[in-house]
């Protein structure tokens, strides 16, 4: 038992004594230590992104914000946009020239270049204004929109219905909305 309080002593010495470091005063030498930096902040998962939906205000072409649950889904910002103008837009005079549709339609993205929105059941073409409509928010919905090279790559849109089908060139969309204040109103919801 004598031999362990000894062997003990000599272990807590030795740990007084930082193995034959001699202990000095503080040296201030540089910035404090620090650890990793955290993790960068990201954006709270919980609040919805804003996607720029097309309305038409007094027969122009605008962008209003609204808040999109899912807005890399395209299908889904397409069906934001047929359900037309909410009560605040509306009140702003915001209209559509697009069909109410019950459900969403479907919305392809082929060749890299090409998007397809298919509106069943609607039987004769829609009007430039709501083809408008349809290409500037599924353009700017698209984050980022495919952007091809090489000869006539430009993105387009091709918008489908019972016996017809239209194209429109993102090209006929104007500026970034929220860069050239395009946005009607603050808030969307």
């Amino acid at each position: 038992m004598r031999r362990g309080a000894g062997l003990c002593a000599v272990a807590l010495f030795m740990g007084l004594t930082g193995c034959g470091v001699p202990a000095s005063d503080v040296i201030e030498a540089g910035a404090p230590a620090s650890g990793m930096p955290g993790p960068a902040p990201t954006a709270d998962p919980t609040e919805p992104a804003a996607v720029p939906l097309f309305f038409l205000t007094e027969g122009e072409l605008t962008a209003y914000p609204r808040p999109a649950t899912d807005a890399a889904d395209l299908a889904s910002v397409v069906r934001l946009l047929l359900e037309g103008p909410n009560e605040k837009e509306r009140a702003t005079s915001a209209t559509t020239d697009l069909p109410r549709l019950t459900g969403a339609p479907p919305v392809t993205v082929t060749d890299g270049v090409t998007t397809t929105v298919t509106l069943p059941d609607t039987p004769t073409p829609v009007s430039r204004e709501a083809l408008l409509q349809l290409t500037c928010t599924v353009h700017y919905a698209a984050a980022p929109f495919p952007r091809p090279s090489g000869e006539d790559r430009t993105p387009r849109l091709h918008v489908t219905g019972t016996g017809w089908t239209m194209t429109s060139p993102t090209s006929a969309c104007p500026a970034q909305p929220s860069a050239w204040g395009l946005f009607h109103g603050d808030e969307g919801g």
